[in-house]
């Protein structure tokens, strides 16, 4: 059966659901609603990990070797302490232009037949004729709001400020640097997306805040504090702010965004209209890209769209439970910077790493560092072990064998057996 779509919302969630669903199907009828001219968006870069390349790659392999062609990769973290850093290698991160990751999914849609009207806003009062309308535009979704009562949307703020910048400097690893002032801490996190440059966004508590005047400077003057600041780590690269010249609230707090429901009738929420998580996880597109995937799997295999809506939905929230309790775990780590930051900088980059354990608010930072050293060294003996253990059992088999130990080829139980770890 051939299904009308409206996708509203041109970001990465609705631009790669009607991919999947003509990939699906090329009788469908989709189409992209997206309220700003081609080309324009917010924010500068995004960042994923190796394992949302492969399920791209797994439904759609033509767009997922354009994005992994335009991105970047790391292995390395780093940090800087005031006059101190520390480097740590860790998984491979990657990084790609929010521009260009937009444009690639754009294109990959026109290529299979989807309709993409830009400049064309949606209100909730005046939705597209569908059978299908999916609610893709962002935290802020008009659809949603239109019907806030029936979808039970609850938003609560967190404490910090923070603002999202780019800057010409291009770092080589995933860089955090925190400087400490008369006001206290205030700290930046930095990625590559590509040969142009980096985003960075600089965080701090509502004190160092009004304390170094940022709730009181305007944009210009507030680039220049903190390229002064943090001067060391952008080696002289400026600081630039709005790539998309969309106004916006100078230093908010994040908004951690939820819903009793994501569906009503026809209507369903995807991305950031249903939740969002704290970006210092750097799971936002991750999340979305995953929604659409399981949205339009949903969609395939269930009989009916009021079935597949809701397998959806029970997918979806089982999958975000661990990462929405690891972002919330994540913020107040950040929150709490003061519990951390006079350790030495290898310990604090350690327990940096280990924010998302709900173990470490509740022990002193010191003992749950000795206590995470000593978990990871049994852990690197257990994995000697399972790798040693049948090249041990092989070799004590093989000189039993030379030296005529007729135990090795009895089968008697006091035969040493191969070692399956």
């Amino acid at each position: 059966m051939c299904v009308k779509v409206a996708c509203v919302g041109g970001g990465p969630a609705g631009l790669y659901l009607s991919i999947l669903l003509k990939r699906q199907d090329p009788a469908h009828d989709v189409t992209v609603y997206e309220r700003d001219p081609e080309g324009s968006t917010y924010g500068w870069g995004v960042t994923y990990w190796r394992g949302l390349l492969d399920r791209l790659r797994e439904r759609d392999p033509g767009s997922a070797r354009a994005v992994e062609e335009h991105s970047v990769r790391w292995r390395d973290g780093v940090a800087h302490v005031g006059g101190l850093a520390t480097r740590h290698h860790g998984d491979e991160g990657f990084g790609i232009g929010r521009h260009r990751l937009l444009a690639i999914l754009a294109a990959r849609a026109r290529e299979l037949g989807v309709r993409l009207e830009f400049e064309h806003p949606v209100t909730g009062a005046n939705p597209p004729a569908a059978d299908l309308v999916v609610a893709a535009d962002g935290a802020g979704s008009a659809l949603r709001t239109h019907h806030a009562d029936h979808f039970g949307t609850e938003i609560t703020g967190g404490r910090d400020h923070y603002v999202w910048l780019g800057t010409t400097k291009v770092f080589d690893a995933f860089t955090f640097a925190f400087v400490e002032t008369d006001h206290g801490w205030i700290w930046a996190y930095g990625y590559g997306f590509g040969p142009e440059g980096s985003t960075c966004v600089v965080e701090c508590a509502p004190g160092t805040w009004t304390g170094l005047g940022l709730d009181r400077a305007d944009e210009a003057e507030a680039l220049v504090l903190l390229e002064k600041l943090f001067a060391d780590v952008l080696d002289g690269h400026p600081l630039s702010a709005r790539s998309s010249g969309r106004a916006s609230a100078a230093w908010p707090v994040f908004r951690t965004l939820t819903n009793r429901t994501w569906s009503r009738d026809n209507l369903v929420l995807l991305g950031d209209a249903a939740h969002t998580t704290h970006y210092s996880i750097g799971a936002g597109t991750t999340l979305a890209l995953e929604d659409a995937m399981a949205l339009a799997t949903a969609l395939r295999e269930r009989d009916t769209l009021p079935d597949a809506l809701a397998h959806y939905e029970r997918e979806r929230r089982a999958a975000l439970l661990p990462v929405q309790s690891a972002a919330r775990l994540s913020a107040q780590w950040y929150e709490n910077l003061p519990r951390y930051i006079h350790l030495p900088p290898e310990q604090m980059f350690a327990l940096l790493g280990q924010r998302h354990s709900p173990l470490l608010p509740h022990l002193p930072p010191r003992l749950y560092y000795r206590i995470d050293r000593a978990a990871g060294r049994l852990e690197t003996l257990r994995r000697v072990k399972r790798r040693l253990g049948p090249v041990i059992a092989r070799t004590v088999q093989a000189r039993r064998l030379a030296a005529g130990d007729g135990r090795a080829r009895s089968g008697r139980p006091d035969a040493v057996p191969a070692h399956r770890g």
